[in-house]
């Protein structure tokens, strides 16, 4: 049978760490092959060097039967091979045309030929089903739109094999659910996917066969049908995973975060929360559900201080600290694991151990009269490294940017515990994370909710809320449209609540 792409006994090795170990994976003609794996397991740096972006050290790559040398994402592109990103790569103040054609852009005579390229767009969204207007600017398209303008590029450029990596980790669920749909008619037209993932249910819905990847070395490859998702987890972490989150009830103590009527204006200057009030006790965790983009953020930044409400106030143990600087809220006990690791939680080009003393950095004992004290930094970077089991190549000295994704999340999330926050605002906690991290994380949040700490936890996955939560707060349109108690709760009812059907009212 020919191969649409086989890598074969594929090795790559960094400073201090095999990524890749021998590595063999056979994608078939119109399939779609999953590639699984733990945060930092190896599989974007497989999937990097089919694209060109790295050379392997030992192993070779056919394409269509015939062996290739992919020496940058040019060569890849001209063998019909397109990645989209998991951070997308796309220019805001640009139109969806403009970033689809950047790079291979279409000159007549000596002009650019916008018009051209944009009926071409227009004709390859209707007949994926993709729905992208080519004229919007990407500033202004939802985040789904902006992951189908990345696949659209490829298409544009007439790729044959797509590698989508983490597609679904900025996605909604609905949007999932129309990804799914895009890509079945992209198989349908004789196209090859692979997609990067270890959301196991997704594999279950879309996938024909999976890879597993741990620590850099190929496990195996199954038929997706014929294989459970617990067998996937344990090929996937290398013991047994538990998929339901293990916690005693409740015991609120006193009121920890008090939001009294409040209203924030956004960035758009709409009115992103109005009239929101809500309290969250020692000792209790409470969810926030709703679709992204109904006030979940603002209500986030107003508590935390990077964003100032028009009206309303919020009180910490009983302190009104409306108007208080970030560091004082931060000193009067508020940790943030903030919704977006890149931009808001890591400084990218500093190492861990300066991201983690980033709040503390002026204290004792990690600076004295203004000097840094480097050993005592390094110490406590080490601790929380080890802690929360953070993988890095060159531990405390690595740079932020060389860490996976989810360890990078994992980093941040042991900075917050570390300092023994009262309120602990966690914010798509696991977003992007494989099920073995997941299932850390989730205990790292009962065991801070158990310790007597009030844990806010905002998630756009619905079953996240339900598992973590002991009640739930459900936003719709920036407003609060009731609290439910977790235990007493179903997705059905969640989900009319997050559409704005009020408690009581019936759909």
């Amino acid at each position: 049978m020919e191969y649409a792409v086989e890598m074969l006994g594929i090795r790559k090795e960094f400073p201090g760490v095999v990524a890749n170990d021998d590595i063999t994976i056979r994608l078939k003609r119109g399939e779609i092959h999953a590639l699984l794996g733990e945060n930092g397991a190896g599989k974007s740096t497989l999937m990097s060097i089919l694209f060109g972006m790295y050379q392997p050290d030992r192993g070779s790559i056919k394409v269509n039967g015939q062996e290739v040398r992919i020496a940058n994402p040019n060569v890849a592109n001209k063998l019909g091979i397109g990645m989209v990103h998991q951070h997308f790569k796309l220019v805001e103040n640009f139109t969806v045309t403009e970033n689809i054609i950047l790079g291979s852009e279409r000159v007549s005579g000596l002009v650019l030929d916008v018009k051209a390229a944009g009926k071409r767009i227009e004709e390859l969204s209707k007949r994926y089903g993709l729905n992208v207007d080519p004229y919007a600017k990407i500033e202004d398209i939802s985040v789904g739109m902006q992951q189908r303008v990345e696949i659209l590029k490829m298409l544009y450029r007439n790729a044959d094999v797509l590698i989508l990596d983490e597609p679904t980790a900025v996605l909604t669920p609905q949007e999932v659910r129309e990804l799914g749909t895009i890509m079945g008619s992209l198989i349908g037209e004789g196209k090859s996917i692979i997609l990067i993932t270890h959301k196991l249910k997704e594999i279950k819905a879309y996938a024909h066969r999976c890879t597993v990847i741990r620590r850099g070395k190929s496990i195996g490859t199954v038929d997706v049908a014929e294989t459970s998702e617990a067998a996937m987890a344990e090929m996937m972490v290398g013991r047994h995973v538990s998929f339901k989150v293990e916690k005693k009830p409740a015991d609120p103590g006193h009121v920890v975060l008090e939001v009294e009527s409040l209203s924030v204006i956004n960035s758009k200057k709409c009115l992103a929360l109005n009239d929101f009030t809500l309290e969250v006790r020692s000792g209790e965790i409470v969810g926030v559900a709703g679709v992204e983009g109904n006030g979940q953020s603002e209500l986030v930044e107003a508590i935390t201080g990077l964003l100032k409400p028009v009206s309303g106030t919020v009180r910490l143990n009983g302190q009104d600290f409306t108007g208080m600087p970030i560091r004082r809220r931060i000193e009067k006990g508020i940790g943030h694991i903030p919704e977006d690791r890149q931009k808001r939680g890591l400084v990218l080009d500093y190492t861990i151990a300066e991201n983690m003393v980033l709040e503390v950095y002026y204290k004792q004992p990690f600076s004295n009269a203004g000097i840094l004290n480097k050993p005592s930094i390094f110490d406590y970077a080490k601790r929380i490294i080890e802690s929360f089991d953070v993988r890095s190549g060159q531990g405390a000295s690595s740079i932020a940017r060389s860490l996976s994704g989810g360890n990078q999340q994992k980093a941040i999330i042991g900075r917050e515990i570390e300092r023994d926050p009262d309120l602990l605002i966690a914010v798509q906690p696991t977003r992007g994370l494989d099920v073995g991290s997941i299932e850390y994380i989730h205990k790292r949040l009962i065991e801070q909710r158990d310790k007597g700490k009030a844990v806010l936890l905002v998630s756009l996955e619905l079953e996240e809320v339900m598992n973590v939560s002991d009640r739930i707060a459900v936003m719709s349109n920036g407003e609060l449209i009731g609290v439910v108690e977790a235990g007493e709760t179903n997705e059905n009812e969640i989900g009319l609540m997050m559409a704005g059907v009020r408690e009581g009212q019936g759909a």
